[in-house]
């Protein structure tokens, strides 16, 4: 069965501008326990106070889902991680050829002393601590420092080895640089070595392929997939929380795993609170998600909303809608006038025609009009006064 690390408050508060007080991170976190993630991502101590003191409360919260604080190779930056109650630990350290020679100075086997001297600590301070050690740029690192990295860091007492494409490098559609490959030789190496540890991939959206990624190692066998809310993160970000779930529900993981009906709420909060608004066509949580426009769509899902619909949005505890405008047709207008209570009006044909030529006029302006609030009057003007079109 898949886990979910929810990284919105560490990764997501990577990115530029986004801040959230301890509070509102312990509200996110108890709705993402709410909704089902299994590891909850809260920062790096080490980086402010603030952020240490999120952890603890988090941490102390008696939430069901692991609460993990990420963490430099380092032995004080651990000590603050665990001085804070996590019972998880992500430790992170590249074993790229480039970073190794070029940032760290350090040739492979001084790096791999560097990662178990630290998991080891990690371990010793902590027995039952849930260690995760990731490879970062995994995925344009040589195989075989990866291989040699994780099955010391294993050795060393971590559990989880995360394959991070930390630049968006990976593709589908490259045997080499899928992280289906990375999945599976990881998998198969370690395990050739006697060494067994959860897999867990961390994607970045750098070229718009971090979910078709999520789903290539989620083929592949992976164990953990790492996503934020909004897909907040640096630069482009990383996998969308809602529609991973929403894909993976539709390839075989039970619906009852996750309450999808709080997305909406947290959604919302989120956006509210990072000043990052939703994208309206955004997939799965943007207002047109289910919204339907033009005639043609409006007419068929009037009789079945499946003719244009492939995902049910009851599972996420809303409503199919309608948007009025240009594209407009009869359809769509007979159904906003039932909408508002005008079911009766709507059988006047004339009256509809006179309303539809009013509604596409109005869209010339550019926006969208509100079916609640705009309708209603330009209903009653026409029906009070049929003359008002040709006037």
């Amino acid at each position: 069965m898949i886990r979910i690390l929810d990284s919105t408050l560490r990764e997501g508060e990577q990115t530029p501008g986004v801040y959230f007080s301890p509070d509102k991170k312990l509200y996110i976190a108890q709705m993402l326990d709410q909704i089902g993630v299994d590891i909850i991502e809260v920062g790096n101590p080490a980086v402010d106070n603030e952020i240490a003191l999120a952890i603890q409360q988090i941490a102390h919260a008696g939430l069901k889902a692991k609460i993990g604080a990420h963490s430099l190779c380092r032995i004080d930056n651990v000590q603050k991680a665990l001085d804070c109650g996590v019972n998880f630990l992500g430790i992170f350290f590249s074993v790229s050829q480039k970073r190794l020679e070029n940032d760290y100075n350090i040739c492979l086997n001084q790096a791999i002393e560097k990662i178990v001297e630290v998991i080891s600590y990690a371990k010793l301070q902590q027995p039952d601590l849930l260690i995760r050690y990731t490879l970062e740029d995994t995925v344009r690192s040589p195989i075989e420092n990866v291989i040699d990295a994780a099955s010391a860091a294993v050795k060393a007492g971590a559990n989880i080895i995360s394959i991070a494409d930390t630049t968006g490098y990976a593709t589908p559609f490259h045997p080499y640089r899928s992280i289906y490959f990375h999945v599976q030789t990881l998998k198969a190496e370690l395990g050739n070595l006697g060494l067994f540890p959860q897999i867990e991939v961390h994607c970045h959206n750098d070229k718009g392929l971090a979910l078709a990624n999520a789903l290539d190692a989620y083929r592949a066998g992976a164990d953990i997939i790492d996503v934020a809310i909004m897909g907040l993160g640096e630069r482009a970000g990383v996998v969308d929380l809602a529609e991973l779930l929403i894909n993976l529900i539709d390839m075989g993981e039970e619906e009852k795993l996750w309450q999808l009906t709080y997305l909406s709420n947290l959604y919302n909060f989120v956006s509210e609170n990072s000043h990052i608004p939703i994208p309206p066509h955004q997939p799965i949580t943007g207002k047109n998600a289910f919204t339907h426009y033009a005639g043609v769509h409006v007419k068929a899902i009037a009789k079945d909303e499946r003719l244009y619909q492939s995902l049910d949005p009851e599972i996420l505890g809303v409503k199919s809608n309608l948007a009025l405008g240009m594209q407009s047709g009869f359809a769509a207008i007979e159904l906003a006038m039932k909408k508002i209570g005008k079911e009766e009006l709507a059988k006047d044909k004339n009256l509809l025609a006179q309303i539809l030529q009013e509604v596409k006029e109005i869209a010339k302006r550019g926006t969208s009009i509100d079916i609640e609030k705009e309708l209603p009057y330009i209903v009653d003007r026409y029906y009070k006064n049929p003359t008002t079109n040709k006037e």
